[in-house]
């Protein structure tokens, strides 16, 4: 699911005891660990190597297998924009999900920009570009979750839609300025990469600092 943690105020109360007429605010419950949400990522994962696989069929550039790929990326992509919202809306968010979530997603891109650039398809130095920045992403959440949470912004969201939407452009066996308006939208990806990596870098540095030992929010 593409849901990103935030952080939250919740009001504290001290135990009492509950007067006659009144009830209890139900206790919070976690959603359980099959629901539809995690079962639509768990279906993204399992689709990456059936994409991989039609990817490659017949040297890589048989038209219907490319056409094919294009679907089944298509199909994943999709998952990726209705998990999310499905865990929002219906309180269906668990740790599993934030874990494979982002595993899913870079699975997928990953291994389109990969495939695409050993076939000749895509130049090697856009792929070092977007999956090092997830990469780089990746373990910088790792080294400030105990500090911070940051969350997901417009910016990302919006880098990840410009890949999806170049990336299935160039599965296609297009040609034309069908072809350039996959490369025209992959270079705005990768500009979008580069700045909201560079962003998550100085948003991840105001975190740390703001939680490093002997120091207070605001100081």
């Amino acid at each position: 699911m593409s849901v990103q943690p935030e952080e939250t105020d919740r009001p504290w109360a001290a135990p009492g005891p509950v007067r006659p007429g009144f009830a209890t605010a139900p206790a919070e419950t976690e959603a359980p660990l099959l629901n539809i949400a995690n079962v639509l990522t768990m279906l993204r994962i399992a689709i990456v190597p059936l994409f991989v696989v039609a990817l490659f069929v017949g040297g890589g550039h048989q038209t219907s297998w490319r056409i094919a790929a294009a679907a089944l990326f298509g199909l994943a992509a999709i998952t990726d924009r209705f998990d999310g919202q499905l865990a929002r809306k219906y309180g269906l968010v668990t740790d599993f999900g934030k874990l494979a979530d982002p595993i899913a997603d870079k699975a997928l891109i990953g291994s389109a920009v990969i495939g695409l650039s050993l076939l000749g398809d895509l130049a090697w130095w856009i792929t070092i570009v977007i999956c090092g920045r997830e990469i780089g992403v990746t373990l910088l959440r790792l080294v400030v979750v105990r500090r911070g949470v940051i969350p997901a912004g417009r910016g990302g969201k919006l880098k990840t839609l410009l890949q999806s939407l170049a990336i299935a452009l160039l599965l296609l066996p297009l040609s034309g300025w069908f072809a350039e308006l996959g490369m025209v939208l992959m270079y705005a990806a990768v500009a979008l990469t580069v700045i909201t990596g560079l962003d998550y870098v100085g948003q991840a540095a105001r975190v740390w600092f703001a939680g490093a030992p002997g120091r207070t929010r605001g100081a």
